[in-house]
């Protein structure tokens, strides 16, 4: 009995073991990596989710960290690396409209530091001008040496977005209380 117990015991820690090593987990048919690495910074998947709108899939977000959590507001407040990786996945998603939502979620984070923020909005908004086409990958990535926002389009730095009140009122969108989609929120949060 207790060979088979032991033996049981060691399949399931195999089979756990094996699922935590791949290099890759699959979030509505678009492959999202375990770790990314920016400036030879590795960041941990965090979680990862889908955005719909209107019933139609628009794009799979990914959530990185240099240390692991499920808690919201100690992740905005963190002054440490950390991204969010965008997948778009609709030809229905373009630059405009995909700068209205920005919009939207930084109204909805920023609370009274949106007129503050306002200018770097701005800025942010037109490193997003580019025209967008499904499988563009973007990654909004925080580097706190610097405290900038750096804007990555399919592997090219756009350019950089200083602060870390920008920092938070971003990564708000998708965080705060009043995100822009509660579910996306807990798949991010990996809860």
């Amino acid at each position: 009995m207790k060979k088979i117990l032991l033996l049981l015991t060691f399949l399931i820690s195999l089979q756990f073991s094996t699922v935590s090593a791949q290099a890759t987990l699959e979030v509505n048919g678009v492959t999202v990596p375990r770790k990314i690495e920016v400036q030879n910074k590795t960041m941990q998947l965090n979680g990862a989710g889908g955005r719909s709108k209107m019933w139609l899939e628009v794009y799979v977000q990914a959530l990185y960290l240099s240390q692991l959590s499920q808690d919201p507001k100690f992740i905005i407040d963190s002054d440490t690396e950390m991204a969010i990786r965008i997948e778009i996945t609709s030809s229905m998603v373009s630059s405009n409209k995909l700068t209205k939502a920005m919009n939207t979620g930084f109204e909805k984070s920023a609370g009274s530091n949106l007129e503050e923020l306002r200018p770097r909005i701005e800025q942010f908004k037109t490193l997003l001008s580019d025209p967008i086409t499904e499988k563009d990958v973007f990654v909004l990535w925080y580097n706190p040496f610097d405290q900038t926002v750096n804007v990555i389009k399919n592997e090219v730095v756009k350019g950089k977005i200083p602060g870390f009140d920008f920092k938070k009122a971003l990564f708000g969108i998708w965080l705060s209380d009043k995100p822009v989609d509660e579910t996306l929120k807990k798949h991010l949060l990996g809860i």
